[in-house]
């Protein structure tokens, strides 16, 4: 096997890796509601989840050639360069997911990805070097438009399907309306995962084409490969079935407390908007949509929303793109100061390193099935007051009775 040959399987590697943390980053975003209501259990939701998540990635390709053709000038690089731009970017999109998913943190695995190759380019050619604008083309029009209304548009939906769905139920049995609810949660939470697949997985198989690129193996003009296809579709499955618990529990409990017509609007709204968006090739963040869509839920209820939890995530959104920019930056550099084959190896081993600690980290304090639907917040609530008491018994004990008053 050539070194460059041997590169090649490193870059595709490390996108299916990419792919994978996406999976289970963003399983939340179809199926967080779904848990925190029970209309699914834990494990069968991410089950039904990662099945629609495969079957989404063969439903379109438009998303794919937004990724492959958008963002790097490819008349400006080609061969090695353009290789490591896709590592370093790949690189720079997985440690961000996997730092937002240690802190729970629903941030856009989309964003990370485009920030990381937009570092990674603009180290290596300079500004000039991404596609910013152009005819329907570029980060501005693809990217960052749709960012800042994606969850907009998704709020406003949702809050007014949630708002409609309870005036139509006023009156109704509450039980009837639950359980009705429910059954609707799961068609429209498994329409999200479908989606999901569409949407998120072809952004993995841009970057793979783009390394094929690359390489020499296909040129830019070329039909996406059923390989790569399938191997991105088979990715993002089993990441999903993983299971991002702590983003799901963040989803689900931390911004609203959610009933079922609540979810069933917010799953409506989120896969009507986000299969749109494939259609037309706009790689649209999911999570930003998701969460975007269980705010107005909340909204439309008329229920509390935690604002300093959905403040958190506002700053995660907008430091994605600047911060995995960064990384990926500094891993092209890395790389680039190396050189050839070692560089590569080197920066990927950086990756396994990071990618471990944060795992081993995460690991103090876990997110599992069990206390996925239990918020922090009350949680810490009762374990100060029994702290607390029983702080004021120890003290009571050690003293011994007090002394009766003269």
């Amino acid at each position: 096997m050539t070194a460059e040959l041997l590169v090649l399987v490193i870059v595709i590697v490390t996108a299916l890796a990419f792919d994978f943390t996406n999976g289970f980053h963003d399983t939340a975003n179809a199926m967080a509601t779904s848990i925190a209501t029970g209309a699914l259990r834990p494990r069968v939701a991410v089950a039904v989840s990662a099945v629609l998540n495969l079957i989404g990635a063969f439903l379109s390709v438009a998303v794919a050639a937004t990724v492959a053709k958008g963002i790097v000038q490819l008349d400006s690089v080609h061969g090695q360069d353009l290789l490591r731009i896709v590592f370093a970017g790949l690189v720079g999109g997985i440690l961000w997911n996997l730092l937002t998913w240690l802190f729970g943190l629903p941030s856009s695995s989309s964003h990370a990805l485009f920030g990381g190759l937009i570092g990674a380019t603009i180290a290596s050619l300079g500004w000039g070097g991404v596609i910013w604008t152009g005819d329907s083309q570029g980060v501005l029009t693809k990217i960052v438009l749709p960012a800042v209304l994606a969850p907009i548009v998704a709020a406003l939906v949702s809050a007014i399907g949630t708002r409609a769905v309870y005036r139509i139920t006023r009156g109704s049995n509450e039980d009837k309306v639950t359980t009705g609810f429910r059954w609707g949660q799961i068609g429209s939470a498994s329409l999200v995962s479908l989606a999901h697949g569409t949407n998120d997985a072809q952004k993995t198989m841009g970057v793979i084409f783009l390394a094929l690129v690359a390489h020499g193996t296909l040129t830019k003009d070329a039909e996406m490969p059923l390989w790569v296809m399938a191997a991105c579709a088979v990715a993002i499955a089993a990441g999903t079935y993983l299971g991002g618990w702590r983003i799901i529990r963040t989803l689900g409990k931390g911004l609203v407390e959610i009933d079922s017509p609540q979810g069933l609007a917010a799953e409506s709204s989120s896969a009507a908007i986000i299969l749109t968006s494939a259609h037309f090739g706009l790689p649209l963040s999911t999570t930003q949509t998701a969460t975007g869509s269980i705010l107005g839920s909340g909204l439309g209820k008329g229920a509390e929303v935690r604002w300093g939890v959905m403040g958190r995530m506002v700053v995660a959104w907008m430091l994605t793109l600047p911060l995995a920019g960064v990384a990926g930056a500094i891993c092209w550099a890395i790389a680039h100061f190396i050189g050839g084959l070692a560089g590569v190896l080197v920066v990927f081993a950086i990756l396994i390193a990071l990618s471990t600690l944060m795992w081993l980290r995460s690991r103090r304090n876990p997110v599992d099935t069990h206390n996925v639907n239990e918020w922090p917040s009350s949680t810490e609530v009762v374990n100060v007051a029994e702290v607390e008491t029983k702080v004021i018994t120890s003290t009571e004990v050690s003293a011994g009775p007090r002394p009766a008053k003269k």
